[in-house]
């Protein structure tokens, strides 16, 4: 598939002003499939779950997925509130904490829910083939790596955010769900791509979640111009890289044409997000949970 010779545009769930820019600052994005605005609002829904603020995402029957926030949590200070990051100077009981009210809000049990130490690469590990590593408990060490997939009803996975895109990526069978983070350094290296072949053949639909947006994500030449070199210019806006247009991209060449983006802006939102652009360190960390309900997939 060509993405260059594609010309219609996705739907970003905000309102077009005659500039063609949305009220969160994220203008339409070329991709395969046009997505209506409707629809995406549909797909992509703010809940409050035991207080927990998620954007879900709804648009694969048997998979359950959400973005979470920074609302909802124990943590305090710069880590208000639901911050999922171990190693982001928090302290480790109110994280500990943070990622149980996550796994309930979504209904998953912490003990069969996995992530990463993430370290911007291509690398996804398949949940299925690994022991239990519980997502509530500090002392378990996770593999390095960037993504996960899994095809086993209840099977939780995460990754994680702070102004680098979260990702889902489901069979449209609702038989296996991957996630993914991509910055720009993932996104140059291939994570997109790893993460949905990871699916195999077959119809995949995907969401990228908040993260840093066109018209805040101000970069040098050093991420612009490899960036320009791979996705060409829909990449940058200006000064400010566009890595959802990017991803829309990697998405499209992996054979994906129905991808729903969420129109927020980490580094906009300060209310609803971390961003470790805005605020340097410490801040905290919000992350994409996903995983099949068990009336899908293997028995």
């Amino acid at each position: 598939m060509q993405v260059a010779a594609q010309r219609s545009r996705i739907g970003t769930g905000c309102r077009q002003d005659a500039a063609g820019e949305g009220e969160e600052g994220t203008a339409p994005i070329s991709a395969p499939r046009a997505i209506s605005l409707s629809t995406l609002a549909r797909v992509l829904v703010w809940t409050d779950e035991a207080a927990v603020t998620l954007l879900r995402w709804t648009r694969v029957p048997g998979v359950v997925a959400a973005f979470s926030s920074r609302l909802g949590g124990v943590s305090g200070g710069p880590y208000a509130s639901l911050n999922l990051g171990l190693r982001s100077g928090d302290d480790l009981g109110r994280v500990t904490e943070n990622r149980r009210r996550l796994c309930a809000a979504v209904g998953v049990e912490p003990a069969r829910t996995s992530s990463c130490h993430q370290v911007h690469s291509a690398v996804v590990h398949d949940a299925d083939d690994d022991p239990a590593r519980a997502f509530d408990d500090p002392a378990v060490a996770a593999p390095n790596g960037d993504g996960l997939v899994t095809r086993t009803p209840e099977r939780g996975i995460v990754a994680f955010g702070a102004d680098c895109l979260p990702l889902v990526i489901a069979r449209s069978d609702g038989t296996a769900v991957a996630v993914c983070h991509a910055g720009w350094r993932g996104l140059l290296e291939g994570i997109v791509a790893t993460a949905a072949g990871t699916l195999g053949a077959g119809v995949r639909v995907a969401a990228i979640g908040p993260g840093a947006g066109r018209a805040a994500y101000e970069v040098g030449v050093e991420v612009a111009d490899p960036l320009r070199d791979r996705f060409g210019p829909q990449a940058m806006n200006g000064r400010h890289a566009d890595l959802a247009a990017c991803a829309v991209i990697a998405l499209a060449e992996a054979g994906i044409d129905t991808v729903d983006v969420a129109p927020h802006c980490t580094i906009l939102e300060a209310d609803r997000f971390y961003s470790h652009r805005r605020d340097g360190a410490p801040s905290g960390r919000q992350a994409v949970i996903a995983y099949l309900e068990s009336r899908h997939g293997r028995p």
